[in-house]
């Protein structure tokens, strides 16, 4: 393959990512390291920096429309990815160190359970069944009014801290963004509104993720001649994505991508043990 077509097929791979994270979600760029591993055969210690690369400048964007919109809490999505940019570097360190066997099987597992979640929240979406969750006395982080501030007790900056710790050392050891994490954390231990929720959701990735990149970087991890065509083809296919995404997201083609991202952790798994000669 000349070096032409591997730049081609870099971005091509970027732009796939970006539409499906511009139609399913902030979860819908976990599939980029799976796409670089099955589409440039790389390693999953070398796919990470790259994703996460492309999931930054994603969630950038994302976080900086929702800042003027003033749906973010920035004050609670800057002590997340403070607490995520500590995780994060070990993160990067420990990929690594990791033989890619093992390290694949934990990314299968991490996409599966993704999946899953994504699969279970849109079937009750589309059966309209409500969402919510436990009432908010039984929440440690609270509105001080509706549309207040949140007030900061020992129990809520615990809460706050383990799901900066959980998304910073998951983004740095497999290259998610970990939405899938921090989402579910606030809508658990916090009252805020659904949009505030994923807005603050995407400040703290892309923060945790910039300080993924500075870290790949320093240690010589991140392979930036696929790394920026990769984002470049990224950021194009989510633009691309949010000119179509009213008419064909929604949650049947989260259930779809749910089931594709299973096809493609049982593919991982295959092609890992293939690689190690265990079967």
């Amino acid at each position: 393959m000349t070096m032409m077509e591997t730049q081609i097929i870099t971005v091509l791979l970027g732009s796939f990512t970006g539409i499906v994270l511009a139609l399913t979600g902030a979860g819908g760029a976990i599939i980029a390291v799976p796409l670089l591993i099955f589409g440039l055969h790389l390693a999953v210690a070398e796919a990470a920096p790259i994703a996460l690369l492309a999931v930054c400048l994603s969630a950038t964007i994302g976080a900086l429309l929702a800042l003027r919109q003033r749906k973010v809490r920035y004050r609670a999505a800057g002590f997340i990815a403070l607490t995520g940019a500590v995780a994060a570097p070990a993160g990067i360190w420990l990929a690594q160190k990791i033989p890619n066997l093992p390290l694949t099987l934990l990314f299968a597992t991490v996409l599966m359970y993704v999946a899953f979640d994504m699969f279970r929240q849109s079937k009750r979406c589309d059966e309209g069944i409500a969402t919510s969750e436990s009432r908010s006395f039984a929440k440690p982080c609270l509105l001080d009014s509706p549309g207040g501030r949140l007030v900061w007790t020992w129990p809520c900056v615990g809460a706050l801290t383990i799901s900066g710790l959980s998304a910073g050392s998951l983004s740095g050891l497999l290259g998610v963004g970990g939405g899938f994490v921090v989402v579910p954390a606030l809508k658990k231990v916090t009252n805020l509104q659904i949009q505030s929720i994923f807005a603050t959701s995407l400040a703290v990735i892309a923060l945790i993720s910039a300080t993924g990149v500075a870290s790949a970087t320093l240690i010589g991890a991140m392979n930036w001649s696929v790394a920026v065509p990769f984002a470049g083809g990224a950021m194009a296919g989510m633009i691309m994505g949010r000119l179509f995404s009213k008419r064909f997201s929604g949650p049947k083609l989260q259930q779809s991508f749910a089931v594709m991202a299973v096809l493609v952790s049982v593919g991982m798994i295959i092609k890992a043990i293939l690689a190690a000669g265990l079967l």
